[in-house]
């Protein structure tokens, strides 16, 4: 069993609430202050933010997910950040206390949190990679080996703006896998 199913496995009996969003709602928006912990159940988010211009896809949750505002969990400060659906959604929800005093139950649960944690920033440092020194080809390559369930799941237009291209240069290089 991996550190994630570990920490799914610790979470299961612990989700404090259950929400439903409907496709286009929000979790959380820009200068919100939250710090829960979410499950994706069912359904698809995605995480961006915004600037004058236009909106950037940072990151995807889907089944099995956990998501959260990063920036705001750890620092208990408005985020930066909005998550929405972009399907119906089904999470199971725990706060940032309860998460925290369940990870201090036992020194396996530290090690799980901090394996999570150390997971997260090594995928950030990959994405980076991929963003400044990668093509727009070899980033759609990187995300398909790393992530193939993102093209099941998010609709195209996102995807674009995730990988920084414009969806008409992300269907130029899905046309070339035909």
């Amino acid at each position: 069993m991996n550190f994630y199913q570990k920490l799914l496995a610790v979470l299961e009996s612990n989700w404090e609430e259950e929400i439903v969003l409907k496709r286009n709602e929000y979790l959380i928006t820009k200068e919100a202050v939250n710090t829960d912990l979410f499950l994706v159940a069912e359904g698809s988010l995605r995480v961006f933010i915004e600037d004058d211009e236009e909106e950037h896809t940072i990151r995807f949750g889907y089944k099995n997910s956990i998501i959260t505002a990063l920036d705001s969990f750890l620092t208990e400060q408005p985020t930066k950040f909005y998550i929405q659906a972009l399907k119906k959604c089904h999470l199971k929800k725990i706060s940032k206390n309860g998460f925290t005093k369940l990870m201090q139950t036992s020194e396996e649960n530290k090690k799980v949190w901090e394996q999570l944690l150390q997971s997260f920033v090594y995928q950030q440092i990959e994405r980076e990679i991929d963003l400044i020194t990668y093509s727009p080809q070899k980033r759609f390559e990187s995300v398909l080996k790393r992530s193939p369930q993102v093209f099941q799941e998010i609709p195209l237009k996102y995807i674009a703006s995730y990988l920084r291209m414009t969806p008409e240069t992300l269907s130029r290089i899905l046309k070339t896998l035909d």
